[in-house]
């Protein structure tokens, strides 16, 4: 018998997986999508017979957990059907922040680090049930410490979720009032500037005021004493 080897185990011939048919399982593995022959030959690094290569990969997983299959000519790994009673449907909900919890984030947002009553201030109304709690389970609003005042309350900050959820590298990268002006998202001339900003866009334009207030008061003092000047040259001019 052609098969047995001296010690009587049978070789049966080895399925091996090629390095371009693994780029394949990679690519299928870490898409959220399934994928046509085109899109999955532009990434590989070496040409092959990609139709070719799906339908080895296809045998190779057809009795295991996880099953390569072919929809309108489009590619993807699925769950086997014959394991389909022991998987639960999970479903992802999504839920709609409600405007207490949507206006709190925002006065948080601008207005860091800032306590419960100033947020209720702010509003003008108290506090929801629950409503500083949403935020914080979803991680984007957190403690800050305590403002040095009597009774020492919390503060409020946001998180570094709360800038990857909305895709900001930094606070600064927030809009302005002249910007969500611009965007037609808000009345920018019914508006108090001054309320948009972090801490730092405070402190910046802050800055920016003092500057132009010693501007002007140079300005002032020059022209004064052109005026003297001028005076002096010609008596005549009181």
């Amino acid at each position: 018998m052609s098969k047995l080897k001296k010690n009587n185990v049978v070789r049966f011939p080895e399925n091996k997986v090629s390095d371009q048919e693994k780029e394949i399982e990679a690519i299928l593995f870490a898409s959220h999508v399934p994928l046509d022959v085109e899109t999955i030959e532009n990434k590989l690094t070496k040409k092959i017979n990609v139709h070719k290569a799906l339908e080895k990969l296809q045998s190779f997983y057809s009795n295991r957990g996880i099953n390569l299959i072919c929809i309108s000519n489009k590619w993807s790994f699925r769950t086997s059907d014959k394991l389909s009673s022991l998987l639960s449907k999970q479903k992802t909900i999504e839920k709609k922040l409600s405007k207490a919890a949507i206006e709190t984030l925002s006065i948080i947002v601008y207005h860091q680090p800032v306590t419960r009553a100033e947020i209720e201030d702010i509003r003008g109304v108290a506090f929801g049930t629950n409503t500083l709690e949403i935020l914080m389970e979803l991680n984007w609003v957190k403690p800050g410490g305590r403002k040095d005042v009597p009774g020492k309350p919390i503060q409020y900050v946001t998180t570094d979720d709360f800038l990857s959820h909305f895709n900001l590298q930094k606070l600064s990268d927030l809009p302005t009032v002249d910007e969500l002006g611009a965007a037609g998202l808000i009345d920018a001339t019914s508006v108090e500037k001054s309320i948009f900003g972090t801490g730092k866009f405070y402190k910046e334009k802050q800055n920016e005021n003092n500057d132009d207030i010693y501007s002007n008061i140079d300005e002032m003092l020059n022209d004064t004493l052109s005026d003297d000047e001028n005076s002096e040259k010609d008596p005549l001019k009181k």
